[in-house]
């Protein structure tokens, strides 16, 4: 059934389930599906600002997606080129989180688990400045993070600018942070024990794609160290993770495989701009190259190709190859008898390569420019061809 993110977030709040993970391709609109979940259980009024998480939202719903990492961005000092430093917006997000709850020691100790042991961050204390006319000015504390490095021996490396994942490694440590507490509070079964009573009438967690800049090894140990961590929940507080990454979801998938009270989805997008939740079922993990199969079928079957099909193509080559143990997916395709490469092979790549390209551009998942018939075969003879040298089961209807 076809429907809108508002729709789509009803039904998962009328899902009553204890955790749903959902899968969405890029750019199929998880962050907005988050925001209108929030928007949902919390509406904000005209008079709040957009900064952060509203007082509201955090009472009943905590939610972590591209927003959250928003907040931080960095200051390069490229006047001076001597202490580049991670900027928190002003926000009364993180203020609940390090000024309120107290928690940037955990923080910092579950920032290095992921990370590094010896990647250090520092939050800032008060201090002040004096701005460009010659003001004085005062920086509020925990609004900035620097970063050393210790080298052993007693050397450190101070004021580092760190890599994108490792940006990400820590932002995702302040969020985890956060629901560490919020469960081991929650899980105090009476109230007026609990030390605090600020999660008293918190319902939902949502995460959205915490590991979009993580390499494998950290992923792995992101999806685990969570699954654990809502596993570990007692209270009636539900769970909403969704992701682009089939890896984070396969494991996710596994570790929560047992617990009845899960659901799977695929969340689809439709050509009319309509979206389908498709339930997935507990058997086995969703395989995102089968799923880009079984779509190329019905396309072929409908003959509804368009260009990012050749993207689908390519994805599929690649994950198969990575399974066989070649080094390139174009290994796959079949070479002539006499040792020379295939003519039609020859001619496939290039229109992946050309095709691939030009996919490149700002709009370029949003396309749907028909294929010429030479394309749209070269497609058909492709996907026959994988199904035949590698036995694929073809996609039930």
């Amino acid at each position: 059934m076809s429907h809108s993110l508002t729709e789509i977030a009803e039904q998962l709040r009328d899902a009553n389930q204890k955790v749903q993970l959902i899968y969405a391709f890029n750019g199929i609109g998880k962050t907005r599906l988050s925001r209108e979940f929030k928007n949902l259980i919390a509406p904000k009024t005209e008079s709040e600002e957009d900064e952060g998480q509203t007082e509201l939202a955090r009472t009943k719903i905590l939610y972590y997606n591209a927003l959250t990492e928003d907040l931080f961005y960095w200051d390069n000092d490229l006047e001076f080129d001597a202490e580049p430093k991670l900027r928190i917006q002003p926000n009364s997000f993180t203020d609940w989180v390090l000024i309120d709850q107290g928690q940037d020691f955990n923080i910092i100790s579950n920032f290095q688990r992921y990370a590094n042991e010896k990647l250090t961050p520092r939050f800032n204390e008060e201090y002040k400045v004096k701005d460009k006319e010659n003001k004085e000015i005062t920086v509020k504390a925990f609004t900035e993070v620097t970063f050393s490095l210790e080298r052993g021996n007693n050397e450190r490396t101070e004021n580092i600018k760190i890599s994108k994942g490792e940006e990400s490694n820590f932002i995702w440590s302040v969020f985890y942070t956060l629901i560490d507490q919020v469960i081991d509070v929650l899980n105090v079964a009476e109230p007026g024990d609990r030390e605090t009573d600020q999660f008293n009438q918190l319902e939902y967690v949502f995460i959205d794609d915490p590991v979009s800049s993580l390499d494998e090894n950290h992923l792995i140990d992101v999806a685990v160290d969570l699954a654990q961590l809502i596993k570990s929940s007692q209270s009636d507080l539900k769970f909403i993770i969704t992701t682009h990454n089939p890896l984070f979801y396969n494991v996710l998938h596994n570790e929560f495989r047992d617990n009845k009270r899960n659901k799977k989805y695929l969340l689809k997008k439709n050509e009319d701009g309509t979206y389908s939740l498709i339930n997935q079922g507990n058997d086995s993990p969703f395989s995102y190259h089968l799923y880009l199969k079984a779509e190329l079928e019905r396309a072929i079957e409908s003959d509804q190709l368009h260009k990012y099909h050749y993207n689908f193509i390519r994805n599929i080559l690649e994950k198969t190859a990575t399974f066989f143990g070649y080094t390139y997916w174009g290994d796959l395709l079949s070479d002539a008898t006499d040792g020379q490469p295939n003519l039609y092979e020859t001619r496939i790549i290039r229109n992946i390569r050309k095709i691939n390209f030009s996919s490149h551009s700002k709009y370029a998942g949003e396309e749907f420019i028909e294929l010429t018939d030479d394309d749209k075969r070269v497609l058909r003879y492709l996907v026959n061809q994988i199904n035949e040298m590698y036995r694929f089961k073809k996609a039930t209807r």
